[in-house]
């Protein structure tokens, strides 16, 4: 993978060729459009290359698990009328399915108090019904009341009081607020009920019945936003009497295909190199199955034009930083079971099997690393067996693993900086991030040597030459008169406070270690506790340990699932982008057309 080269393009023709110009770049499918013209003053008139409602239409149908069969060609097809129909369905639909949630809700409020019908208020001449649910401790309350009460429900908590009055009861008049029940019976919600049920019915199959047009409306959200697109884009172009001209970015290696397009439909074109104060959008290249990688490099920032592309690095390290943290072959082999029963679905677009090739190398990784700690959900593998063999790393030997997560973090960062060393290799600041690398090994073997005097020596000459070439070439300052070689000097020792920076870096992947041991740690707990509910407890003791297991288990690796995710990522976009990536750059916006498949 890498960031792709750019060459920039302006296109000239006839103000009548306007739309054969953005067509057939459209249709090319390679350039990020330049604005030669401002942006109208009113927002609202600025064309978005979106088509909202018919996006929300598409995914309200989408979201089906079954779907009718596909209508391919329709003459009639009026995609306006039918974006609205499906969003005045899916509002009906959240409408109904709220009120049934408020129906289910009141019955269960009015449960306690039994079926209560309610006569006409003429009946009752005047008087109300008002309810309260008082705790059993504070029952001596009724007491005290002047008004007409019953309890007509009392439980181990709770007594359930009803007070007859005209006009609402003083606040105070029990220690404990009046619940609100509403007007309608039992029965009356259960009717409601029964009517709300019938309504999702008919609702949810005229959704599955304007499934059918699923194909149809893709075909027509995709026209419309190709025709956002355009309009987007026309807004771009620089415009007089007589001639148009647009300006972008297109990689080099498309290059050719842009200038016979000019050449055959009669447009004059101009192609020139970047300059020095431009600074190109970034395109990364690489294959399909990889998208996930490319998403991952872009997700926190988009890696500067003249930098360069961490996918692959990134790809590989989120893998054994995730795998870390997990720490468990057993919990590797569950989401590696997940992603294989997932596998069919996710194969079915290239977005989806890219993740799956990241999830592949996740759960693979886990297991991997799990194995190598002896951890399966939390069991250690009996002495002298197969899966014992290859239990090598003790997670709670805290020395080696301490050793073992900050080596990993002195890597990483050491990557971070060779690799702005190669990209910055035509200027000085290339020799201060290798002397950052020297540094940082440096510390790092004297902290592993001990009192090695040799290994001491070693590490004092590499941290002194990091030392060395960071203040000799951390300064880019131009020298215009004498007294600039010694600023330049004086910059680089400033610099070396970055040294701070290094070590509370370096010491983060530490963290790797610590969420480890914490997720271990849990799974054998709840191990210990399901052993000691199943042998104290008896009859039922079983079925309690097998509780303690599934709940634990399942709370443990939805912890530890999270914080493989989030701290994975962090020490990724945080301490290695800190080191790796000196700016962030604007990402290339293909002008292209939108495609869908059958």
């Amino acid at each position: 993978m890498s960031i792709l080269q750019q060459q920039k393009i302006t296109l000239f023709g006839l103000s009548k060729q306007k739309m054969a110009l953005l067509e057939g770049l459209q249709s090319l499918g390679c350039m990020h459009v330049l604005p030669l013209v401002p942006a109208p003053k009113e927002a609202e008139k600025v064309i978005n290359p979106k088509a909202e409602d018919a996006h929300k239409a598409l995914k309200f149908l989408n979201d089906l698990e079954t779907r009718r069969r596909q209508i391919l060609s329709k003459t009639d097809f009026d995609v306006e009328s039918f974006v609205e129909e499906t969003l005045d369905l899916q509002l009906n639909i959240r409408r109904a399915s709220d009120k049934k949630e408020l129906t289910v809700q009141r019955l269960a409020d009015i449960e306690p108090w039994g079926n209560i019908d309610y006569p006409p208020i003429a009946d009752l001449k005047g008087y109300r019904l008002w309810y309260y649910i008082l705790p059993l401790d504070k029952r001596k309350a009724l007491s005290g009341i002047d008004l007409p009460w019953s309890v007509v429900h009392k439980d181990n908590k709770s007594a359930y009081v009803v007070v007859v009055s005209k006009s609402e009861p003083k606040s105070d008049l029990l220690p404990t607020p009046r619940v609100h029940l509403g007007s309608k019976s039992k029965l009356a919600l259960l009717d409601e009920l029964e009517e709300l049920e019938l309504l999702l019915d008919e609702l949810n199959a005229k959704r599955q019945s304007l499934s059918r047009f699923i194909y149809l409306l893709s075909v027509n959200v995709a026209k419309a936003v190709d025709k956002a697109a355009l309009g987007n884009a026309s807004q771009k172009i620089f415009e007089d009497k007589d001639l148009v001209a647009l300006q972008g970015w297109v990689p080099v290696e498309r290059q050719n295909e842009v200038a016979e397009f000019a050449k055959k439909a009669g447009f004059a074109c101009l192609f020139s190199k970047p300059d020095k104060n431009e600074i190109p959008p970034t395109l990364l290249s690489q294959p399909k199955k990889m998208d996930a990688a490319k998403d991952l490099a872009l997700f926190y920032q988009v890696p500067g034009y003249y930098g360069w592309d961490p996918s692959k690095l990134l790809f590989v390290s989120f893998s054994l930083f995730f795998a870390m943290i997990l720490a468990d072959a057993g919990y590797g082999l569950l989401l590696l079971g997940g992603l294989l029963l997932a596998w069919k679905k996710l194969g079915k677009s290239d977005k989806g099997r890219a993740y799956r090739l990241l999830g592949m190398s996740l759960t693979v990784s886990t297991v991997v690393y799990g194995a190598l700690v002896g951890s399966y959900f939390g069991v250690s593998p009996t002495a002298s067996s197969m899966l014992d063999q290859i239990h090598i790393i003790d997670v709670n030997n805290f020395d080696v693993m301490m050793k073992l997560s900050i080596i990993i973090g002195a890597i990483h960062i050491g990557i971070a900086n060779i690799s702005m060393a190669y990209v910055n290799r035509h200027r000085r600041i290339a020799f201060a991030k290798l002397g950052w690398l020297f540094a940082i090994y440096g510390g790092l073997l004297y902290w592993l040597v001990g009192g090695n005097s040799t290994g001491q020596l070693v590490s004092y000459s590499l941290a002194g030459l990091g030392a060395f070439l960071i203040i000799l070439f951390n300064s880019e300052r131009p020298i215009n008169k004498p007294s600039d070689y010694l600023i330049r000097i004086l910059e680089g020792i400033f610099s070396l406070k970055n040294s701070l920076n290094a070590f509370g870096d370096v010491l983060s992947y530490m963290r790797l270690f610590a969420l480890g041991l914490a997720s271990a740690s849990l799974a054998i707990t709840f191990n210990d506790l399901a052993r000691d509910a199943y042998s104290s407890i008896s009859g039922g003791g079983l079925l309690i340990a097998i509780l303690i297991l599934l709940v634990g288990h399942a709370l443990n690796l939805a912890l530890s699932l999270m914080s493989g995710v989030v701290h994975g990522l962090r020490l990724n976009y945080i301490e290695f982008y800190n080191w790796g990536q000196a700016e962030e750059g604007t990402e290339f916006q293909t002008f292209t057309r939108t495609e869908v498949k059958k």
